[in-house]
């Protein structure tokens, strides 16, 4: 700040403070911000919800307003906070200086360009609507396909690596590309705004949310901790994949074809499950068959989740939730799928957004989902400031939690999904932490890397020409997938995942996927539990229950290590209890792969085709020799009979 910037702020709290007769005490401030606050969040917060459940112009050109009142509101509240932190003849308690930074902490709403601040959000706007609109036509004579369903079952169904290649492509093609100039906008914006507060760019206003100026050296810790793990993985997956579509598909680098993961993104492998399980005659801990066998509803699905909050002492969904959610995908109008949780503003007004399918993952989804509602719930009686997740992986990291107790075979039996008469043994056990891997430890580098494309961005190191050059570069190097086209400069691939159009930060997925461990290992402790630590389930522990609601009411009212140690008795992340509960499936691993494991950290030059053309000859050639042997042969016996 320069010396004029100061004598400015100067004047101003000498003005604010010496002529305003009506001056707010900081006590009667927030109070009133309060009150305020939540009459506009909830404002914005249903024109959002509109948005994204009925997607028309009116709807959108409804929430471009919403946002920009809830901007202007934001500006003024955050003046006015301002002036009270920096006037030092005010003696502000430690909770009422916490609540003041925060309600300056106003992100991109500091634009006072109002045209720029409609621009922003206008793109913003304009992103959504593209990547919640794309559809991929791969025959003309068939109807075109949205990504959920449509070609989201198609990457788990089809093992046609030239369709499972153009519907990848083409997704690409009507999603991230046609975006690519609208974002390089958004960059720009998004960091004159925030710079506004003092900030160097999007990124580092984002990693401010963890309170934590070592972030990213402690997530590339984080990662190398686990790393191990994750290459063992990928390498039993790529030489079972092999077996399935051909080694000629592979390029020699080492890294496995995007296309063929069952996943639009390679995020997580759960769908290719059937074709990397180790044990073929042994069953899975996949209940979709049994579900569907039993009736189960998409209303039952979320009644089960329900039922497991309620029995650690959680409360159960309002009425409003049941009313006003959107559980199903509509037939009547577009809307934006992705499963996403809200906290209205309002009193006993919480709702989950999904398209609901009856299966194993979805109904584990909706537990995560319902994870975020309870986190909602907990600390409802907080100031309105406070309504966050610890850091913004303790959100993530709750529902999930509760996923990994709902997912043990113990579980399962327990609520019925699985029969009791079932066998399960070591071998078993090694199918379910696979299936476990595939979800949870193939999303590590994919988690980890989407931000450290988008910091580099931000940072201004990675320019619009090399954005995708970039993207590629992190995605070989650290999760060991390829392209399975060419890709080219003008293409925008990370603009086809939802997180990037969303802006939506996504490091809070890796710092989840470690807290979630935490959290359970806690958990399991609490309960009394003394087994392996993948065989713990604490449905119905009321101990158990206590110690994640101690965490959860704190929301972010205290900096996270206050909230992990109430939890854990540890201030730091540790990725340890992730290691520990896969230890049995990473032995099991290494003596499989022996030294075939690893890839090299630049990309292939040139994707192996889909269809390989020297092989097909040598078919070709083998099947004609193998005709004119038999041709001279039938020959040689007819005249032998003459």
């Amino acid at each position: 700040m320069t010396d004029a910037h100061r004598l400015v702020t100067a004047l101003m709290i000498l003005l604010f403070f010496k002529y305003d007769s009506a001056q707010e005490t900081s006590t009667e401030f927030l109070a009133r911000f309060e009150r305020e606050a939540k009459a506009i969040r909830n404002s914005w917060a249903e024109a959002d919800w509109k948005r994204q459940t009925n997607i028309t112009t009116e709807n959108q050109a409804a929430f471009v307003k919403a946002s920009l009142e809830y901007s202007k509101f934001s500006q003024a509240m955050e003046k006015k906070a301002r002036l009270y932190l920096q006037n030092k003849n005010i003696d502000l308690t430690a909770d009422q200086r916490r609540q003041l930074t925060k309600i300056a902490d106003i992100g991109t709403s500091a634009q006072t360009d109002v045209e720029k601040l409609e621009r922003y959000a206008k793109i913003k706007n304009d992103m959504a609507s593209i990547y919640s609109k794309a559809e991929v036509c791969l025959d003309s004579g068939e109807k075109c396909l949205q990504l959920d369903p449509g070609l989201t079952e198609l990457l788990h169904s089809s093992r046609d690596c030239k369709i499972l290649s153009a519907a990848w492509q083409g997704w690409r093609d009507q999603s991230g590309k046609k975006m690519k100039d609208l974002f390089t906008e958004y960059v720009q914006l998004g960091n004159e705004a925030v710079q506004i507060l003092g900030y160097k760019d999007m990124g580092d206003y984002w990693k401010s949310a963890y309170e934590t100026p070592t972030l990213e050296e402690d997530v590339a810790k984080l990662f190398e901790q686990i790393r191990p793990l994750y290459e063992q993985l990928h390498a039993y997956v790529r030489r079972r994949l092999k077996a399935v579509y051909g080694a000629h598909i592979f390029p020699s680098s080492g890294h496995i074809p995007a296309h063929i993961l069952g996943n639009m993104w390679s995020q997580d492998w759960t769908r290719i499950g059937e074709h990397v399980k180790p044990f073929k005659d042994k069953q899975s801990v996949d209940v979709t068959d049994e579900m569907t066998k039993q009736g189960y509803t998409t209303k039952r699905m979320f009644e089960t989740a329900e039922e497991f909050f309620y029995s650690l002492g959680f409360p159960n969904m309002t009425e409003t939730f049941w009313r006003e959610s959107m559980l199903e995908r509509p037939k009547d109008r577009d809307v934006v799928c992705h499963a996403s949780a809200w906290d209205m503003a309002k009193e006993d007004d919480f709702r989950i957004k999904m398209c609901t399918k009856v299966n194993h993952q979805d109904l584990m989804t909706i537990h995560h989902e319902m994870g975020h509602v309870q986190y909602d719930m907990t600390y409802t009686d907080l100031p309105l400031i406070y309504r966050f997740g610890a850091n913004p992986g303790f959100q993530e990291a709750v529902g999930d939690t509760i996923a990994l107790s709902v997912q043990t075979p113990q579980h399962l039996k327990a609520i019925g999904l699985l029969q009791a008469e079932d066998s399960y043994d070591e071998e078993t056990d090694i199918n379910f932490l696979m299936q476990m891997a595939l979800d949870s430890v193939a999303f590590l580098p994919f988690s980890y890397l989407v931000d450290q494309w988008r910091w580099s961005v931000f940072r201004g190191d990675t320019k619009p020409e090399s954005y995708n050059e970039v993207w590629w570069d992190l995605r070989c190097r650290f999760q060991g997938v390829s392209p399975p086209v060419k890709r080219r400069a003008e293409d925008f691939d990370p603009g086809a995942k939802y997180h990037v159009p969303a802006n939506v930060p996504y490091i809070r997925y890796f710092v989840s996927l470690v807290l979630q461990f935490q959290f359970y290992k806690a958990a399991c402790v609490a309960a009394g539990d003394t087994g392996p630590l993948h065989h713990c389930d604490f449905y119905s522990n009321p101990d158990a229950g206590h110690k994640l609601r101690s965490m959860l009411k704190l929301g972010s009212s205290k900096p996270w290590p206050d909230a992990l140690e109430q939890m854990t008795g540890q201030r730091e992340m540790d990725a340890q209890p992730l290691v520990e509960y896969f230890q049995p499936l990473f032995q099991f691993l290494k003596k499989e792969n022996g030294e075939d494991h690893g890839w090299t950290e630049d990309c292939p030059d040139n994707p192996p085709p889909c269809s390989n053309t020297a092989q097909r000859w040598r078919i070709r050639y083998t099947t004609a020799v193998l005709s004119l042997s038999l041709s001279l042969i039938t020959a040689r016996f007819l005249i032998a009979r003459t």
